[in-house]
This record gives C-alpha cells, sequence and structure tokens, in this order.
C-alpha cells in the first residue's frame, strides 16, 4: 500500500537560526510585527509500506540516517494518507 508521510526536521533549542534571524529581521523592515522567525524543512514522501505504522518507522528511520542532523536538529513524522 502507499503511504504519504511528512517530516519535519528543525533545529533544536539553543542552535542559532541564521536563516530564521534574516527572515525576521526583512519581515520586521516589511512593517511585520514579528519577534521571532524560525525555519525548518519540511519533506513529504510517498512510499510502500505495509501499514502506517511501519511507513512512518520507514521515515524515522530516513530522518535519523539522512534528513536530520542528530546533534543539531529534532524531527517530527506524521503520515498524512495511506
Amino acid at each position: 500500500m502507499q503511504f504519504k508521510v511528512r517530516a519535519e526536521v528543525k533545529l533544536k533549542r539553543g542552535h542559532f537560526d541564521p536563516e530564521g534571524d534574516v527572515t525576521a529581521k526583512s519581515l520586521a523592515d516589511l512593517g511585520f510585527g514579528i519577534a521571532e522567525a524560525k525555519v525548518s524543512k519540511v519533506y513529504t514522501i510517498t512510499l510502500e509500506a505495509r501499514s502506517s505504522h511501519e511507513a512512518r518507522g520507514v521515515v524515522e528511520n530516513m530522518c535519523r540516517k539522512l534528513l536530520a542532523n542528530p546533534t543539531k536538529d529534532d524531527f517530527f513524522v506524521e503520515v498524512l494518507e495511506g
């Protein structure tokens, strides 16, 4: 069965987010009243699996092996469709 899974990878608390800081400053310069902006990456992956539980596990493994750096990143995985 085919599943669509979303993985969000973001910096752990306390890590410097230069892209987020530049985005926040640029938005403030445009007149938007924001206090902070954080940047994360979202991967939408379609894969074959026997169950949603298996699909989630496969994508979590992808995050641990390639998509996220365990030193600086946290990740969240959710099954969207299947």
